[in-house]
């Protein structure tokens, strides 16, 4: 641990440095979360590996410190400070651009601690140059953006994240105000889509220059980076971007494998060419929760559980995290076929093979057009709101 940044009274904030801070850092989520029905204990060595310099490729390109809180030696708060270089090179009307930072894994006891967190938060991104903030990013934006602010009511699926609601009002009593809005959906996937989609689907069949096909598993590697490219080019032009590199896609595909099912990630190519992709995941929040335990440790029984599950996940809830159309072809009336061809064929996977019931879709920015239209044609239902603050520096 650094010396005491800031005496707020009794309350010291302190920045971390070292192993142990970072440990202190990460197991505290888990004991503020303790009682929390809804929220989900992720992996603690992957919640480790995230906020560890040299394991986690996000720190190749961004500047981050760590802050605790605490109260007679008690950690009582949590909050990261970072710049992400990548982010400082985007355009200003997409969010981000020169002069943004940003805080996030924000967690506190109570609202002087947080209030203290953010604070800091700020003066180190002041230090550092930085003119204003978007908040909360924990990390990137590719990872837990936003903070929740509807749909507390149930846990959130796998890579989405689950905030106590009292923040919301935290976040806003210090001056934060709304910079964008992200939506989940979720839909009976049990459910055949409305004829509309069935017949856009049909006439896509009937293409000879169309060809949607699996990923194959065992050269993962060169799909997952197939997608990364059209990733990269699809969501170019998009508030809030900032691009994957290549050290990002490798970590990515490494972690993601495990979840991989080849008939539930899907590549559709034009003429031979790859111009989009969808990925779906299977839900495991869901096997989390009940093996994890509250501090994100599972004992050899639930370690066993975990693997059988990932080996076969059924019955399984899906949640589509991520799908993208090369940027020349959106707004064509091809893009949408290939996009609804996808969700369908995905759709029969699920149900027949992984016994699922529901799914769900997002996050999707709340002005992007073509996604919501997707959504409310195949009758899905915004489930979660998660939101983005920015403030002056």
């Amino acid at each position: 641990m650094a010396d005491a940044q800031q005496n707020n009274g009794e309350l010291i904030i302190e920045a971390v440095s070292d192993k142990a801070g970072r440990a202190a850092f990460v197991d505290y989520a888990y004991r503020r979360n303790a009682a929390n029905p809804n929220w989900v204990a992720n992996l603690r060595s992957e919640e480790i590996e995230k906020f560890t310099p040299g394991r986690n490729p996000f720190f190749d390109h961004a500047r981050v410190q760590l802050f605790l809180a605490r109260r007679a030696g008690k950690v009582v708060g949590r909050i990261s400070a970072h710049i992400d270089e990548l982010a400082l090179k985007q355009p200003v009307e997409q969010g981000m651009g020169p002069g943004t930072g940003n805080w996030g894994a924000i967690e506190a006891d109570d609202e002087a601690a947080a209030h203290a967190l953010i604070s800091r938060a700020e003066a180190w991104l002041r230090e550092q140059g930085m003119t204003r903030v978007l908040a909360p990013m924990n990390l990137s934006v590719w990872e837990e953006p936003g903070l929740q602010v509807l749909g507390h009511d149930h846990a959130p699926m796998v890579m989405m994240a689950h905030h106590d609601a009292v923040y919301q009002s935290w976040i806003e009593g210090v001056g934060y105000t709304q910079a964008k809005r992200l939506y989940t959906y979720e839909l009976d996937v049990r459910q055949e889509f409305p004829p509309l989609v069935q017949r856009i689907v049909s006439s896509g069949e009937k293409n000879a220059k169309i060809r949607v096909r699996q990923v194959v598993l065992r050269e993962f590697a060169r799909d997952a980076a197939i997608i990364c490219d059209i990733l990269n080019d699809a969501w170019s032009d998009n508030w809030g971007f900032v691009p994957f590199t290549e050290r990002e896609i490798a970590h990515t595909g490494k972690k993601m494998k495990p979840l991989v099912h080849s008939d539930l990630i899907l590549i559709a190519e034009y003429e031979g060419e790859p111009v989009a992709f969808m990925m779906t995941l299977p839900d495991l929040n869901k096997v989390q929760q009940r093996v994890n335990g509250r501090n994100g440790k599972p004992s050899l029984f639930g370690w066993i559980k975990l693997a059988l599950w990932l080996r076969k996940p059924r019955p399984a809830e899906m949640r589509v995290p991520l799908m993208g159309v090369r940027k020349r072809l959106q707004s064509s009336r091809l893009a949408s076929q290939l996009a609804f061809m996808m969700i369908e064929y995905i759709r029969r996977a699920a149900v027949t093979r992984y016994g699922a019931k529901r799914g769900e879709i997002g996050w999707i920015l709340e002005d992007n057009q073509g996604m919501v239209a997707i959504a409310d044609t195949i009758d899905s239902k915004i489930n979660r709101e998660y939101r983005i603050y920015e403030k002056a520096l």
